[in-house]
């Protein structure tokens, strides 16, 4: 997070959301085009997005690309164990959703049907910032810290699912303060340049 996050989340929320829909759907489109052919999603198999809200880049056209492949997408939704996660729904265009808690779509199915983050190959995130080491700024919940806190723990040997975050060119920043439970990114795409963190 930043050392002033309230300010930055503020400033680049209010800005994203003075995006034109058209622009908003440019970019949509530009991202889904970068990661068309890109290897880790090619081979995955279990890609969750997110309900784009308040101008966030909609993840939608790569899931529809998804859907054509023949690969399953999941929508996040808030999790009661543990608290304050999440766990993931899978989503067709004819899944009935309702809003959760935060008046975010969610879909409607049994939890008997819903994965943990560690069943995921891959997951497209939403942002407010992020900068060039891979440090992301979220809305301030940490349910996605939460969600993925396993792939900080350096003795975790099981899957690990790669995550992408999603956003505009003018998110990025100079420099993010990480702290200890920040999950950083493997990736960030934008309607410009889909860029790589680290070793994967």
């Amino acid at each position: 997070m930043s050392p002033h996050p309230c300010p930055l989340r503020q400033q680049l929320r209010a800005q994203r959301q003075r995006l034109p829909v058209a622009k908003q759907r440019q970019a949509a489109l530009a991202v889904a085009d970068h990661l068309a052919n890109w290897p880790p999603l090619v081979a995955a198999q279990r890609i969750a997005g997110y309900w784009a809200c308040h101008g966030e880049l909609d993840p939608l056209p790569l899931l529809e690309r998804a859907w054509h492949t023949g690969k399953t997408a999941y929508l996040p939704v808030l999790a009661d164990s543990p608290p304050q996660s999440l766990r993931f729904a899978p989503y067709r265009p004819e899944t009935p959703l309702r809003p959760n808690r935060f008046r975010i779509l969610e879909p409607e199915v049994s939890p008997a049907d819903e994965l943990k983050p560690t069943d995921l190959d891959l997951i497209l995130m939403p942002l407010v910032a992020f900068d060039p080491t891979g440090t992301r700024l979220g809305m301030g919940g940490g349910f996605y810290d939460r969600s993925f806190a396993f792939l900080l723990d350096p003795d975790y040997q099981g899957h690990r699912p790669w995550l992408i975050g999603l956003g505009y060119a003018f998110q990025q920043v100079a420099v993010l303060s990480r702290q200890s439970w920040d999950v950083p990114l493997d990736a960030v795409v934008t309607e410009q340049v889909l860029r790589l963190f680290g070793e994967k």
